[in-house]
């Protein structure tokens, strides 16, 4: 089997799996392609465009959750936009827009920054990341006190803000803005759903910047391209409802911490190799 499709097979059963754990699919999957001799360029705008694939898988997932939402469009009026009918709406449009304003910039920076870092230093770079994340969501396990019911307008431009710094490697989407709604008085159930309804319009966002960016498909063949996409997206919509259970009971923090510790210390390692 041609090199490629196996690394296309490989990523999309990566990507399908990494999506629902809070531990940075995009950085997890940046430090395995790299560490196969990608470049870091290469490495994220794979990892990106991977992403279009676990979108579909949330979608599927969530699709009679979207279905509501959509039919309390004809309904949505600005003056009631947070009240309980239209607060899951209006939650995403604003939510989604604050992604774009913080995504875009932060895009940019990632550009930059990958084109000036060696293989080593991008992977420690994506251990530090990593290792924020982890305990940005150990403070928020740790100070979540629930209570409340429905999303406001604070919510929707704190967590969007965070979802557009996401875009950078190592920082944990699902982990970070979970987190933010934890921290601002949501359960966790109820934090998870608005954050994995809300990755959807920001992953297919995030794959499509990616493909315009390159070019076209990021480093890849049509071949490897469609695999990459049925696989992640196949994998995703079988694991989601295990491995959402499974992030429920399971201290997360400690694994991106973990994994974004031995991150550092193989980058730091590769820059003196």
């Amino acid at each position: 089997m041609d090199r490629d499709l196996i690394v296309a097979l490989v990523a999309g059963v990566l990507q399908g799996i990494f999506e629902w754990l809070p531990v940075s699919s995009e950085g997890n999957l940046a430090i395995a392609l790299t560490a196969i001799g990608s470049s870091p360029g290469a490495a994220v705008a794979y990892a990106l465009f991977l992403h279009l694939g676990t979108a579909l898988s949330a979608t599927a997932y969530y699709r009679d959750e979207l279905l509501s939402v959509f039919r309390t469009v004809p309904s949505w009026r600005p003056e009631r936009a947070f009240e309980e009918e239209s607060s899951t709406l209006s939650f995403l449009l604003v939510a989604t827009v604050a992604t774009g304003v913080v995504g875009i910039p932060a895009y940019v920076l990632l550009g930059q920054l990958v084109s000036e870092l060696t293989g080593g230093a991008f992977v420690a770079l994506i251990g530090l990341l990593l290792v924020a994340t982890g305990l940005l969501q150990r403070f928020a396990g740790s100070l979540a006190l629930g209570g409340r019911d429905r999303p406001d307008l604070v919510d929707a431009v704190v967590v969007g803000a965070l979802q557009g710094l996401a875009i950078l490697p190592g920082v944990s989407r699902s982990g970070t803005t979970a987190s933010a709604l934890l921290l601002r008085g949501h359960d966790g159930p109820d934090s998870f759903r608005l954050s994995f309804l809300l990755s959807i319009p920001a992953a297919i966002g995030g794959g499509v910047v990616a493909v315009l960016d390159s070019g076209g498909l990021p480093d890849l063949s049509l071949q490897a391209a469609v695999a990459a996409l049925a696989t992640a997206t196949v994998v995703g919509y079988v694991t989601i409802d295990a491995l959402m259970r499974l992030v429920r009971r399971v201290p997360f923090w400690g694994v991106c911490v973990g994994l974004g510790g031995l991150a550092v210390v193989g980058g730091v390692g590769l820059l003196f190799i």
